[in-house]
Formats: structure tokens, sequence, C-alpha cells
């Protein structure tokens, strides 16, 4: 193979300049080339899992004409995957007169950093928080804004006076966007193990209360703009192919089914950094546009798989307001801003927390392939799509396309609970979706599924036909406590007992029939946190 072939150069911006990198092997992480490769040593290495945050990036891509904005992990994030976008690191806040970025100055004015180690990655969740929530709330064209990247001076509110411009603090935010509740959410990624946490949420909300900066989206745009077509098409060299079309990911997984299929590498990066494997070609499904998106029909929606679980569980919530909290702590932000609903399914780990809920509202997986120059597509329901730890019915040449999820009908009632050592940004012991149709006192219809209780993510059967039939009513869930608890063989591991497990099923299902009777106090989704005096 030629390595000197252009083809194999990244191309991203940061700092409003163009970065181009030739001969990165398709394995390595963006945190190794931030370091080793360009020596922005700011970017910290910590877990080298995507569980503390200290290794944070932004992301910014454009989309829909509009700038996001997205903090994720650099850690178990492909360096490949990087190629078209923006990027920030903490290097690139500063102004170039040395002013600090409010999310810095944050930091400094609330005494947000102890030892500091960790303190560059809760920085760069911060400015994802700012471009995300306080930016969109600055005027779009003010000639008393400072240019790119650079703070105003320390007098600003006193400065800016004009049309529609009324008085002091007239760039700040009417009202705070950032709430307390909002930062302990977003800031759910990045672990303090000082546990300095209540002055890290001051410093959020302390942002929307200093000198405005406002990034330069036209021409980040225009920069992103001209990229673009330097990644069309599929690449000569196959070591790292990001396909832009549906057609191009069959053609390209048809004609190499040994490529490692990677979306947001949040467990696939974990081989990479934990068990140290190495991936002669990789096929990225990320840019594939026909993927990257939630289309919405009468009686279901279709989650593409590309699409990322932040984006998957905003359309679940939408639909279903009461998934919000589960949603929330499914991962921490950039866990979520990076990986997809679609790998997270195609993955099937027994403790993947989206196959409970999915199997639960009856979600099917639609698979896809070329053969003899056709697309070819089958649908099944997602809990027939595993054979055993890890492993599912896809072909060598097929991959997980959609994830087709009902509409919620009448008279449903769901819950979803996760059990897990740490409430935030965790991997669950056990996991429990249950989803009942009661019409007039009696059980029509139920769907339960179950993660961390056997090989695969499974689906509650025996206690379902207990259930269905049945007046909605204590005896009934007391015997169905029973053949929860008695239906699956979990094992014991670092997580949790298989006694514990066991016991844990039963009592999140009584948990659910209390609630269904009108109970809210028995769970942390009714305590509210308190914002700041």
């Amino acid at each position: 193979m030629d390595i000197q072939s252009p083809l194999k150069i990244i191309q991203f911006i940061r700092g409003g300049e163009l970065v181009s990198l030739a001969n990165v092997p398709p394995s390595r992480t963006l945190l190794e080339v931030l370091r080793e490769d360009l020596g922005l040593t700011g970017t910290k290495e910590g877990c080298g899992e995507g569980d503390c945050g200290a290794c944070t990036v932004v992301l910014g891509q454009a989309e829909g004409g509009r700038m996001s904005y997205r903090a994720v992990n650099s850690c178990i994030k492909l360096a490949h995957s990087l190629d078209g976008q923006a990027l920030w690191t903490v290097e690139d806040l500063v102004a170039a007169d040395g002013s600090l970025h409010p999310a810095q100055e944050a930091m400094v004015q609330c005494h947000g950093s102890q030892c500091g180690f960790c303190t560059p990655g809760f920085v760069m969740s911060l400015f994802g928080m700012y471009q995300n929530y306080i930016a969109p709330t600055l005027p779009t064209a003010c000639g008393s804004l400072p240019p790119e990247g650079a703070a105003a001076p320390a007098d600003w509110q006193s400065q800016i006076r004009g049309p529609g411009l009324k008085g002091a603090g007239a760039l700040a935010p009417k009202t705070n966007p950032i709430t307390r509740e909002l930062a302990q959410q977003d800031l759910s990624g990045n672990l303090c193990r000082c546990t300095g946490y209540r002055p890290i949420l001051d410093a959020a909300q302390q942002m929307a209360s200093l000198p405005p900066v406002k990034l330069d989206e036209a021409s980040l745009l225009s920069k992103l703009e001209l990229l673009a077509p330097t990644s069309h098409g599929l690449k000569t060299d196959l070591s790292y192919q990001a396909p832009r079309s549906l057609a191009a990911l069959l053609e390209a997984r048809a004609a190499h089914p040994e490529a490692q299929l990677v979306a947001g590498c949040t467990d696939v990066g974990l081989w990479v950094t934990k068990m140290h494997r190495q991936f002669d070609q990789v096929l990225d499904i990320t840019q594939v546009q026909e993927l990257r998106h939630v289309e919405h029909y009468p009686h279901h929606i279709a989650i593409g798989a590309a699409v990322t679980l932040s984006e998957a569980f905003a359309a679940l919530v939408a639909d279903r307001p009461q998934l919000q909290t589960f949603a929330a702590r499914f991962a921490g932000l950039p866990v979520r801003n990076a990986g997809t609903l679609g790998g997270n399914v195609a993955n099937g780990s027994p403790i993947g927390d989206s196959m409970p809920l999915l199997i639960a509202l009856g979600a099917s997986v639609v698979l896809m392939s070329v053969r003899a120059g056709q697309q070819v597509s089958r649908e099944m329901p997602l809990e027939q799509l595993y054979t055993g730890y890890r492993k599912n019915l896809m072909a060598a040449d097929e991959v997980l396309a959609w994830i087709k999820v009902p509409k919620p009908m009448l008279g449903e009632m769901l819950k979803v609970y996760k059990i897990s050592k740490r409430y935030d940004d965790d991997i669950s012991a056990v996991c429990l979706a249950v989803n009942l149709h009661v019409e007039d006192g009696k059980v029509v219809k139920t769907s339960i599924g179950a993660g961390g209780v056997a090989a695969t993510p499974v689906r509650a059967l025996q206690t379902e036909a207990a259930l269905t039939g049945q007046p909605w009513a204590l005896q009934t869930v007391q015997q169905a406590i029973s053949i929860l608890r008695a239906e699956f063989s979990p094992i014991s591991d670092m997580r949790a007992s298989g006694a514990y497990r066991s016991e844990v099923l039963g009592n999140l299902l009584q948990r659910f029939w209390l609630e269904s009777q009108g109970l809210q106090q028995i769970n942390l989704e009714s305590f509210v946190l308190e914002e700041a005096a």
C-alpha cells in the first residue's frame, strides 16, 4: 500500500485555519493525534474509555445551513472521523489578546478547579454549552461584538448603546438559559475526582453574565463547505472509508465484509484503547446522509443508524416525555453526542440500555445489503436479532440501517428503569422497561424488555403472559413478580450478583405497580435540583 497516498489526508478546521494530516493509521485515536502529533497537551487522558471526560473536545458540523456543536470524548474517537469538521480544544478558547473565554473565566471566578487535571475537559463541556445555549441568544449582527474568538472589553455592558440595544447588558441573555438542572445533565460526562461539583455548576450558570464571545459562523460554514468535496465518494485506499450515501455504504460492505464497521466508536474505541486492537480496514457509517435522519410516519418513526444517541432520544422523548430522565442517564453527554442508536443496537451488549426500552416499545430493525446489483432489505423484531453474547443474525455483507419504533398507543403505560452503581454516566447492572396497555382495568397487551440478566437483551415472555388478560391488580402483579424473578438466570460480576439482579427485577415491577397507583416519591425522578441562591 502506498503510504504517501493523498487519500489518507484528514482535513479539518481548527482556530479558523485548515489543518491537514497525512498517513494517520485507521485505528489512531483523536486524542493520540492531538497530544502526540500536534502537541496539544491541554487535552488530558484520564480513563481512556470515555468515562471521565478529561479528554473532552468540541466538534462543529454544518447541519441545515447552521453550525451544530457537540462535546465528545477524544480518547475513544477515531481520528479519521474528524475529517470535514471543525475542532476546538482548550488551547483554542483564549483570545489573541489573552482574554479568557466565558467558559474559562467563569471557572476562575467560581473557583471551579481543584487539582486541575479534569479542568480542561470541564471547560470544553462548558464551551459546548455556551455555544448551544448562550451564543444563540446573542444578536446575529452587531458591530459592537468583538471579532471571532475574542472577548468583549471588561466594560462591555456600559459601552453598548445603539439602535435596538437599550442600555447596559443589552447583549446578555434576558434570562439565563442554563439552569442548575441543565448544567448537571450536560456535565454528567465529566468527573471531578476532587468532588468539586458545586463551584463548577456555579461556573456553568455564571457564563451568561460575562462579556460575550461570538464565533463567526458564516466564515466557518464557508470553510467547511470547501472541505466537503474532498470527502465525497469512496476512497480507493480502503484503510478508512466514510461513504456519504447508502448505496456507497452497501457497496463497500459487500466488497469488504471483513472491514470493522464503526459509528460513534463509543464501544469500538475501547477495543483500541483497552484491548489494543488494530484494524486494517474501517468502514464508518456516520456520514451516510440517508441514515443521519429521523423519519416520521403516521404509525412509527424510523431512526437512521447514523443518528446520534442524543438525537435519537430527543425523537423518542418527543413522543414519550416520560423517557426524559432515562435519556439523560443513558450515558454522559459526550458519549451520547458521539454514539449512535444503530451502533448500540448492532453491538448487542447485554447491558446496552437502549435495547430493553426498544424491545418494550415493539421496535424492529431493518437490515440492508446489495446483492446482484440490487438493494435488499429485511425487517425483524429487535429481540430476534440476537443469537448469543454479542452475536446476531446479520450476514457479513449486511448493515443495520434503520430502527423502527411504533408511535404511542392510547392507554399505553410505559416506564424504564436503570439500576447502576453511579447515578450518572454509568453502565447498568439491571435495566427493565415495562409497557402495558390497560383497558377497563384489564391488561390487554404487555411488552417487557430486560438488560443485564442474560447473554443478550431479552424479552420477558413468561412475565408478559402472566400479565396479559389479567386484571391490573396487586394480586396479578405479585404473581408476575415471582415469575419475572425466576424467568432469567443472571450471572454475578463486578456490577452485581446474580441474586441481586433477580431480586431487583421483581422490585422494579413492584415499583411500576406503585407508580401506576399514583405513588411518585419513590425514585430520584421526583427530586428537583434547586437553583443556586
